[in-house]
């Protein structure tokens, strides 16, 4: 069992950024606010990850380029184009480094408060301790440089959170024809509803995934010869388990709290309402896998900015250089803003969400021409089943940025 889990590819990486503690956070939102109604929502946005993970994978086997270096090379207004999504996604995704470690620092203190009472009556700022250590101890780890290593931490993490979240829907879980309901494409009708849509899409179908993707298949050292349908494989099983570890969570919110009419804003409000519910040992389970989330969330979340860096000015990265370490440490310093000043981690974190909506039709028509483009990909230009569904990607993440547009006008014009 260890051995299989440890042979996992690059799809980890995947996991890591796409699961994490702003991902549990929308889950555990809509769970448990409007029951399984989204699930279609996560249904389309895993097959569209999934399609998207395999396309840069494949491209980058058969051209050895990767992401954004190709858009620079081979698009005509490629270098604006690669510019716009390196500045986006490093935008959402160090926001999103913020609101996750407040957030699993929070966590850290809210597990000890289950059984050590006593730890909130310090009066110090506990949060910002723990969040320290974790951020300090993730940067050290970061200075070992080497692309196995990240991996294998990765997995430790993801799979305690993929085994904490599956075995609590055991304990408590949906009705089945709830599940078949949220098949049925439907948007909440009330405040809040379209932006929930928006960061489910952002969480859920992310640009850094995708761009990543490329990176972690070269550090890997996969050929297309040895390891193409390794490469597809990977894919598909990451975007399965996306799935299922995503929907888990959202099954759990709904069967505990749903129909009690008891919605939650944050992950940590949970702590006093499904206790009653589900009892402490469920309750301690969730929290060390929604723990465990945002622990895998972070060393993806520092990598992004270096590699789409690394990405964009030759295609190669070296975790040993002075540029790596130099902005990993600029972003690890920048996490620790947000639980310094004590912000609102879990508004941080859903905002910066939508916010990655916006560079997601970029980032898919940009494959879905390299894909295609004869001079480059000659006889391995994709199958027209695998542009029909690229092309619906691309379509939905139009429709979902223009939602999450509205969204943001509405929620700022309420504040």
């Amino acid at each position: 069992m260890l051995g299989l889990i440890l042979s996992f590819g690059p799809g980890i990486f995947a996991i890591g950024y796409t699961i994490g503690t702003g991902s549990v956070t929308s889950m555990t939102v809509a769970g448990s606010t409007y029951g399984m109604q989204l699930l279609w929502v996560l249904v389309l946005s895993c097959l569209f990850s999934g399609v998207l993970i395999y396309a840069y994978g494949q491209y980058a086997l058969v051209t050895g380029e990767t992401g954004l270096f190709a858009f620079r090379k081979h698009l005509k207004y490629g270098k604006l184009m690669a510019l716009l999504v390196l500045v986006g996604i490093s935008f959402g995704q160090w926001n999103s480094l913020m609101g996750i470690l407040g957030i699993s620092a929070s966590i850290v203190q809210e597990i000890l408060a289950i059984y050590i009472p006593v730890i909130k009556t310090i009066g110090i700022n506990v949060v910002f301790i723990i969040a320290a250590v974790i951020i300090v101890t993730m940067y050290l780890l970061l200075l070992k440089g080497k692309y196995t290593f990240f991996e294998k931490i990765l997995v430790i993490f993801v799979t305690i959170m993929g085994f904490s979240f599956l075995f609590s829907l055991f304990l408590v879980h949906p009705l089945p024809v709830e599940v078949i309901q949220g098949l049925i494409p439907s948007i909440p009708q009330v405040e809040g509803g379209k932006m929930m849509v928006a960061a489910f899409v952002g969480t859920t179908m992310a640009s850094a995934t995708f761009l990543s993707r490329p990176l972690f298949v070269k550090g890997k050292g996969w050929t297309l010869e040895a390891n193409g349908a390794q490469q597809k494989k990977d894919a598909i099983i990451a975007a399965i388990l996306v799935f299922a570890i995503s929907g888990a969570i959202m099954a759990v919110a709904c069967g505990a709290l749903f129909h009690e009419g008891r919605g939650v804003k944050t992950v940590l409000d949970m702590v006093g309402i499904l206790e009653p519910v589900a009892g402490k040992f469920a309750l301690t389970l969730f929290f060390f896998g929604t723990l465990s989330a945002g622990l895998s969330s972070i060393f993806p979340c520092l990598l992004i900015a270096p590699i789409l860096l690394a990405d964009y000015q030759s295609g190669t990265l070296d975790t040993k250089s002075k540029q790596f370490k130099t902005i990993t440490a600029i972003a690890c310093l920048f996490a620790l803003i947000g639980p310094a000043i004590g912000a609102n981690a879990i508004e941080v974190q859903i905002l910066s969400q939508v916010f990655n909506v916006f560079v997601l039709p970029l980032v898919v028509a940009g494959i879905l021409y390299l894909m295609n483009f004869t001079a480059v990909m000659a006889k391995h230009r994709p199958h027209w089943t695998l542009n029909l569904i690229m092309g619906a990607a691309f379509l939905f993440a139009c429709v979902i940025s223009y939602n999450g547009i509205v969204a943001l006008v509405q929620y700022f014009s309420i504040i």
